[in-house]
């Protein structure tokens, strides 16, 4: 598929709303425009507890939009009451014609701890899945004590039939599994190596064949940091060299078991003075000058090229790779559409035939 900005469309591809960190929600909506104009399938809206409200940025995508997919990506179960996150993946799903799917992760132990609520489990997620697609098919769901929490009474409306898909974030194999057996698509991390990104699709199609599910039926998005060369060096830095290292202090061990990364250089990076009395996420404060040190020496050149770099053609390229080890669909992580753009034009030249098949929804795979 080709033809002009205007009129191509690539349910395939996605990218995210307001990537990273923002002080200005508003310009989801400039975004929100552009990325449909550009033909990306999809945008994802991570959720952040400043001015990253899950239900307000889908609102506004779906309110200037008309065809783009919209994700939450993603929302943690816990942070708020069953019946509130049904009655806005609900909100958010008929406002935008049927283009919503809500994202669901495990979030972070230490978070949960410091805001005083539980942390989650598996059994957790897939408790509370079960209440949202009890309520969204119009029942009431009467004296509910399970891992999610007990419930005497939730209802949303007797009439309701909605079909709304659930994404899950996964990168260990225990919520890869989880996501085959319940989630109607998967969407994995970013800097995964292909060697990494296909274990994982396999993991997930396995479990849902296991669970009798049809394992084609999941749809699986792999995340696909792409910096391509136009943009300036200290922004790179900051969205390959800054993300990697924040993931590193947050869950590093998480990502390089995932790898199968030297567990080594990890423990090197952690235990660096620069690291341990840095003040804060490297992708949020990290100078161009400390970015620089990290890639120079803490960081080896392999774990970063789990990305899209260069041209855009060697950036589409990369796009392909991704399809090639087995996943469905391509998020393109870490940039604004705006960035975006060449990268798709150079998709354009290259895409192959019967991608048009995927629905705009990005929680469907059939």
């Amino acid at each position: 598929m080709s033809g002009s900005a205007a009129t191509r469309w690539f349910p395939e591809l996605a990218g995210y709303g307001l990537a990273g960190h923002t002080d200005f929600p508003r310009d989801v909506v400039a975004e929100a425009r552009l990325a449909e104009e550009i033909g990306l399938g999809s945008l994802f809206l991570s959720e952040r507890f400043n001015v990253k409200d899950a239900g307000v940025m889908a609102g506004a995508v779906a309110g200037v939009t008309e065809r783009i997919g919209i994700a939450t990506a993603a929302t943690n179960h816990v942070t708020r009451h069953p019946l509130v996150t049904a009655t806005m993946a609900a909100t958010a799903h008929r406002m935008s014609g049927g283009r919503y799917a809500l994202g669901l992760g495990r979030g972070f132990d230490v978070l949960f701890d410091l805001m005083g609520l539980p942390r989650i489990t598996g059994a957790q997620m897939q408790d509370a899945i079960g209440i949202y697609r009890r309520l969204w098919r119009g029942e009431a769901v009467m004296g509910h004590d399970g891992p999610a929490g007990s419930y005497p009474y939730l209802n949303q409306d007797s009439s309701f039939d909605e079909r709304i898909p659930v994404l899950m974030m996964a990168i260990g194999d225990r919520s890869l599994e989880l996501a085959g057996r319940v989630a109607d698509g998967v969407v994995l991390h970013t800097f995964l190596t292909d060697e990494a990104l296909a274990r994982m699709v396999r993991v997930v199609r396995g479990s849902a064949e296991r669970a009798g599910r049809d394992p084609a039926s999941v749809r699986v998005w792999s995340v696909l940091a792409t910096v391509e060369e136009s943009i300036p060096e200290e922004v790179r830095l900051r969205k390959l060299v800054g993300r990697l290292a924040t993931y590193l202090q947050g869950y590093g061990q998480v990502l390089v078991r995932a790898n199968g990364w030297d567990p080594a250089v990890l423990e090197r990076f952690r235990t660096d003075p620069f690291v341990t009395g840095y003040g804060g996420a490297f992708d949020a404060i990290g100078t161009t000058e400390d970015l620089q040190q990290l890639a120079d020496r803490l960081l080896p050149a392999e774990w970063l090229a789990a990305s899209a770099t260069g041209s855009a053609a060697q950036c589409a390229a990369r796009v392909q790779a991704q399809l090639d080890a087995g996943a469905d669909s391509v998020v393109l992580h870490g940039a604004t559409p705006t960035e975006l753009a060449p990268v798709l034009d150079a998709w354009a030249q290259v895409r192959p035939d019967g991608l048009d098949a995927l629905p705009a929804n990005p929680g469907w795979m059939l």
